[in-house]
């Protein structure tokens, strides 16, 4: 199983020419559910297939859980066999650019022993490479749907969340827009602001001015100057629905410190009980 999890277009190119890869297209967009699903169509790398973040990576939502729950084993295993995906190949992820979308896909890869990777850039990338695009949808042939296994040591639940409020074991590092983290203003959820004693990073700063991840070396010394010193262990990542928490899970891998775990409801089940204590502001 490869080690990469980051790729340049150009070893993109290389693992498509070798067949070394499968790529997925994860566009999304959080208000129109369709875009990014016409976006794919109308232009992506080629032989990259599309995933859409409701329909393909989470499963149903229920009045309990948050607005991403995550897939079942079989039914992620069925839409790999869908694309055509062989178990060991390495999955490649890219979204528009930020990796918000695409790192959920390459989380899931991980979360069920698997090898991904992300684009670095994104799609922007790889127009700014000068590389090709194919318009329309992607012909696959399916292949044998693979026995998968969740390593569920890599989450965390709600009620774990809660006993941690007394314990202060784990710091819950929030991915969300500084604005929602605070309170300020909620677009996508029934209340505003955060789990108690949890603490923002919001996922944009992982990135250059440019679109891309910074140098490990970079993304190291900024997570240690703002955690101090907490291990990557008992850091749980969480956001708004257990989406944007994997850009800084892989921030974090990516800058060798390891990955810690997901809070995959996060804050969208953390308020569907409203026993559960919430706060605003710093």
């Amino acid at each position: 199983m490869s080690n990469e999890i980051l790729v340049s277009p150009e070893r993109l190119r290389q693992l498509i020419n070798d067949g070394d890869c499968l790529v997925v297209d994860c566009r999304f967009d959080l208000f129109n559910e369709k875009k990014g699903r016409e976006d794919w169509l109308a232009g992506h790398i080629p032989g990259a297939h599309y995933a859409h973040l409701d329909d393909d990576l989470a499963s149903p939502v229920s009045g309990q859980s948050g607005r991403h729950p995550l897939p079942a084993p079989g039914t992620f295993a069925g839409f790999l066999a869908s694309l055509g995906w062989k178990e060991g190949q390495m999955v490649v992820a890219y979204d528009a650019g930020s990796s918000a979308f695409a790192a959920r896909m390459w989380w899931l890869m991980r979360y069920f022993g698997q090898a991904a990777a992300l684009l670095d850039g994104g799609l922007a990338s790889w127009i700014k490479a000068d590389l090709p695009l194919e318009t329309g949808p992607v012909d696959s042939r399916a292949t044998p749907i693979v026995d998968l296994q969740a390593d569920n040591s890599m989450v965390v639940t709600s009620e774990q969340v809660l006993k941690n409020l007394e314990l202060k074991d784990d710091i819950i590092l929030d991915a969300r827009a500084r604005e929602r983290f605070l309170g300020e203003t909620e677009p996508l959820d029934k209340k505003a602001g955060h789990i108690p004693g949890s603490v923002n990073r919001y996922m944009q700063l992982n990135l250059t001015d440019k679109g891309k991840f910074k140098e490990p070396a970079t993304l190291c010394g900024e997570f240690e100057a703002f955690l101090r010193e907490t291990t990557a262990e008992a850091i749980v990542h969480s956001c708004g629905s257990g989406v944007t928490a994997c850009q800084n899970l892989f921030a974090m891998e990516l800058a060798g410190m390891g990955t810690g775990r997901l809070y995959p409801g996060s804050w969208s089940e953390w308020i569907q009980d409203p026993s559960r204590p919430t706060e605003k502001g710093q």
